[in-house]
C-alpha cells in the first residue's frame, strides 16, 4: 500500500474518523463526493484548503479498507 501520510485518526476530531490532515474532513465525506459525481476539481472548488492529494489519499484509503473485511449487499 502507498504512504497515506495525509490521513490521520484522533479521538477528538471528528469522533476519531479517518480525516484530511487533521482537519473536520472526513475521508468519508470525500469519498461521498465522488460517489455522487463530483469531480476533483469540482470537490477543490468546495473545499479550497484541500490539495488533490488529500482526494487521491482519500480514495486510496477507502479502497484499502473495503477490502479488510466482506459486507453482504442485498439483492435486488
Amino acid at each position: 500500500m502507498q504512504l497515506l501520510d495525509r490521513i490521520t485518526q484522533q479521538p477528538g476530531v471528528m469522533g476519531g474518523k479517518a480525516c484530511i490532515r487533521g482537519m473536520r474532513v472526513t475521508v468519508g465525506m470525500i469519498v461521498s463526493q465522488i460517489g455522487a459525481g463530483h469531480s476533483i476539481d469540482e470537490i477543490l472548488e468546495d473545499y479550497p484548503y484541500l490539495e488533490r492529494e488529500d482526494i487521491m489519499q482519500a480514495i486510496r484509503y477507502a479502497a484499502w479498507r473495503s477490502e479488510e473485511r466482506e459486507i453482504e449487499l442485498a439483492t435486488a
